[in-house]
């Protein structure tokens, strides 16, 4: 058995696996207290509001997979939309020619709050008493923040004093950023929590009671505070002040819907993603694009095919996903289609954006696609996640992003998974509403969203903004099946990386030995990773680097030198700078649960028994 950081987890009554320990314990606790898996997750997710703000908030976006025991797969879409004001005119009249990465403009309708009450009111059991106390505990108590968070703040302290002083109010206590071994409070967004309840605890029943915050969230003193919100001239990365387009009837109109998963059958596994409103379909093209056999794992020849893969998938998001009714998705996941494509792949790397022609359409790019990413200080290539682009000055924190006058930085975002006793099974993936791309709300400790970013300021293409549509997004959570039985949940932070690192732990789950007669989650996510930038980003300032790859020390030199002999531009990175995977996993057979969480970034944990 080869070694890993940890243990793969084994047990029988419930696991959790998120980006943050505080997360994982606060939903195993619900788990003990006989909750199930959607009440855990619920519990953890509102944690991860408090604990990780740099990575998201309740006015960000949640992606869910949920596999109710013994019911289908289904996608949960925590994903809001352009509000009615956000056209490519209005955002063109204002001097633009692509959406800011940070401020109001940026705003999508908030969907986190909204999915997560769905979540609960549907398929949980607890009241919102039980799933709102953690967070409200750490928000008004305190927690101990992670490095990253204190050395965000300190990224972008001089917008908060300056520009953002709401923000400085919360994360500025006594006028400097929080440091690691000292308690943060937020206690507006902990009143806030206390409100809702208050506001809401006349309604009747749990479900009853649920609905009532939802309503509060939507039109009552929630929204009026966002409303206000967005309608504050905020500093963004256009350099200017601007009011965003986010409404009252926006916010009334829009609530989380269910969904049909995408699926694609592989290897006797079938794989469910959120729709090509997300990114999530470019892990199944990727799949699809797989030859019947596989050079040896971690080979070069290993490394080159799946690199290219990637890169052919991520050229036809570009060309065909969107919130759009007729995205070729079918063509797309094609075997017929994917065999021709595959034959693209030669034994160079490709530097060039090739979607392809899926039932003989023309398939049609945003001429800002093609852009190749200035090497300027603002870009980090060891960057792994979604870029917040807030305008920084530089980080003096070893590893950060170093930017001489005003910049961007980098941020990320977050994943939990849950597997209960009983067999149901939760994967997400939580980000937006970044503490540094949007001033907080002063009356509800936390940030507007910025997904719109993602949208092109073009008419006509699948992601073109478009009032009512989703911005695509990048984030991807997966739930796996065997012989039609929900068995794994895994996702991952990391904005364009996310569906190449599950690519690469899928394949080692399902390809590598087995530990303990289970899957060997934990080497699949310790195994040496990678990703490339060879396709347009999916956030501001939407740059590409053609032929980009970076990869983590640990992988082997003569991999790395035969992969710069077929022409691909290779960085080496920190020893574990690669991937950020979650995953939990369920055996039918025996009932037995597991779990295993990443040891990079040194706060993802897994806990269970």
């Amino acid at each position: 058995m080869q070694f890993t950081t940890r243990p793969t987890l084994q047990g029988t009554f419930g696991m959790v696996s998120a980006t943050h320990w505080l997360a994982s314990q606060s939903a195993m606790a619900v788990l003990e207290d006989d909750g199930n898996a959607f009440d855990a997750a619920v519990a953890g997710a509102f944690v991860l509001h408090v604990v990780e703000p740099h990575l998201n908030g309740p006015a960000g976006e949640a992606p869910v997979l949920i596999a109710p025991a013994g019911g289908e797969v289904r996608v949960l879409c925590g994903q809001g939309v352009a509000p009615a004001g956000a056209t490519v005119a209005h955002y063109r009249g204002l001097g633009l020619d692509l959406v800011p990465g940070t401020g109001p403009l940026a705003a999508a309708v908030p969907g986190a709050f909204d999915a997560w009450m769905l979540l609960l009111r549907d398929h949980g059991t607890k009241s919102l008493d039980d799933v709102l106390k953690y967070a409200i505990g750490y928000a008004e108590h305190g927690h101990a923040p992670v490095d990253n968070v204190c050395a965000t703040v300190e990224a972008v302290r001089e917008l908060f004093e300056t520009e953002w002083t709401s923000s400085a109010e919360v994360y500025l206590p006594d006028g400097r950023p929080p440091r690691p071994g000292e308690l943060l409070r937020n206690p507006v967004l902990a009143a806030t929590w206390k409100r809702l309840l208050a506001e809401t605890a006349g309604a009747g029943g749990r479900e009853a009671r649920i609905d009532a915050a939802r309503e509060v969230w939507r039109t009552g003193f929630v929204a009026e505070a966002l409303v206000r919100q967005s309608a504050r001239p905020t500093l963004d990365t256009s350099g200017a002040r601007h009011t965003g387009a986010l409404t009252a009837a926006d916010l009334a109109a829009w609530s989380a819907t269910y969904e049909t998963p995408a699926a694609f059958d592989w290897n006797g596994w079938t794989v469910c993603k959120a729709g090509p409103w997300s990114q999530g379909p470019a892990l199944l093209q990727q799949l699809a694009l797989l030859p019947p056999e596989l050079p040896a794992q971690g080979s070069a020849d290993y490394v080159h095919l799946l690199i290219e893969g990637c890169k052919l998938a991520m050229a036809d998001r570009e060309a065909w996903y969107g919130d759009a009714a007729d995205v070729p998705l079918a063509e797309l996941l094609d075997a017929g289609y994917n065999a021709r494509r595959r034959r693209l792949i030669g034994d160079k790397a490709s530097y060039e954006l090739r979607p392809g022609s899926p039932g003989g359409r023309t398939p049609r790019l945003s001429g800002h696609a093609g852009v190749v990413a200035a090497d300027d200080p603002g870009f980090s290539p060891m960057g792994v996640g979604e870029p917040t682009v807030a305008q920084v000055r530089a980080s003096p924190v070893p590893g950060e992003p170093q930017v001489t006058g005003w910049g961007d930085t980098r941020g990320d975002t977050c994943h939990l998974d849950v597997v209960d006793r009983w067999g149901n099974m939760v994967a997400a993936t939580p980000s937006g509403g970044w503490l540094q791309s949007n001033p907080v709300v002063p009356e509800l400790g936390f940030p507007l969203g910025t997904r719109l970013q993602m949208t092109w300021l073009e008419e006509g293409l699948p992601n073109s903004l478009t009032p009512g549509r989703r911005p695509r997004t990048t984030l991807t959570p997966s739930i796996a099946l065997r012989d039609g039985v929900p068995v794994l949940a895994f996702g991952t932070p990391g904005g364009d990386q996310q569906d190449q690192w599950q690519l690469h732990f899928l394949l080692a789950v399902t390809l590598r030995a087995r530990v303990r007669g289970g899957l060997d989650l934990q080497g699949a996510i310790d195994a040496p990773n990678w990703h490339n930038d060879g396709f347009p980003g999916s956030f501001h300032p939407r740059g590409m680097r053609p032929g980009s790859v970076t990869v983590e020390s640990r992988m082997p030199a003569e991999v790395v030198e035969e992969l710069r002999r077929r022409g691909h531009d290779v960085t080496v990175g920190h020893p574990w700078s690669e991937g950020r995977l979650c995953a939990v996993a369920r055996d039918p057979a025996t009932g037995i649960l597991s779990a295993a969480a990443n040891p990079r970034g040194m706060q993802g944990y897994a806990v269970g028994r």
